[in-house]
């Protein structure tokens, strides 16, 4: 059984103990992580594309980051 696994299981084991309110906080708490990793993959996707690009030649990183976030939003 991975680490991944073993870690669910404890969780599994812990929330029925919890009250319902914090259960729902836990489950917003998750849908939080959730749209943050989200958003980290589209980002770096954009990075690795935009450095495929030859023709692409940013003045400074803030440049590309936010080129990086421009693109992402469309």
């Amino acid at each position: 059984m991975s680490m991944k696994s073993l870690d669910i299981s404890d969780i599994d084991e812990m929330l029925p103990k919890l009250p319902a309110k914090k259960i729902q906080a836990v489950r917003d708490y998750v849908g939080y992580l959730l749209e943050k990793e989200k958003k980290r993959k589209a980002f770096v996707k954009g990075v690795l594309e935009a450095e495929k690009e030859p023709g692409i030649l940013f003045g400074t990183v803030e440049d590309a980051v936010k080129a990086v976030f421009d693109e992402t939003e469309d």
